[in-house]
């Protein structure tokens, strides 16, 4: 049987599919299983990346494990040509597992629910658009409740 999984995607220059938001759409379907997207949103950077980003959520079903989606969206983001080092800098596609359907998961290399979600409005907010009632299995609280919190 599937899961669910709220996935966050997010771009800030062009790639060989042509601008973020083009980019963005790209990595969606090479993710497959998409059930809904929110709208997308241009946000500004964190860190030292210079362009606004363009980002979106997408709530999918896969049989994937959560490493082993991990390891699918690692590969499609180097697929993209993301470039591994520096955090927060300009990048063609940022794929990041945000929640899970089986609740929390903690391994190696991997933390569901994502920890920094809570904090980003620019993840927060389009999670809580599709799936507002969900809840965040540490604190209980639905999407729709967390986004409430946050400016």
């Amino acid at each position: 049987m599937p899961s669910s999984y709220v996935i966050a995607l997010g771009s800030n220059r062009r790639g060989r599919h042509g601008a973020p938001a083009d980019e963005v759409r790209a990595a969606l379907a090479a993710i497959g299983g998409v059930v809904m997207m929110s709208p997308l949103v241009a946000t500004a950077p964190l860190g030292p990346a210079r362009r606004r980003f363009v980002n979106t959520a997408a709530l999918i079903e896969s049989d994937d494990s959560p490493p082993e989606l991990l390891a699918r969206l690692k590969a499609i983001e180097s697929a993209f040509g993301r470039r591994r080092g520096q955090r927060w800098t300009d990048r063609v596609i940022d794929l990041d597992i945000i929640l899970w359907s089986g609740g929390a998961w903690a391994s190696d290399g991997l933390t569901v629910p994502h920890p920094d979600f809570r904090r980003r409005a620019f993840v927060l907010r389009p999670v809580a658009a599709i799936v507002p009632d969900w809840r965040d299995p540490m604190t209980g609280l639905t999407m729709r409740q967390l986004a409430a919190r946050i400016r």
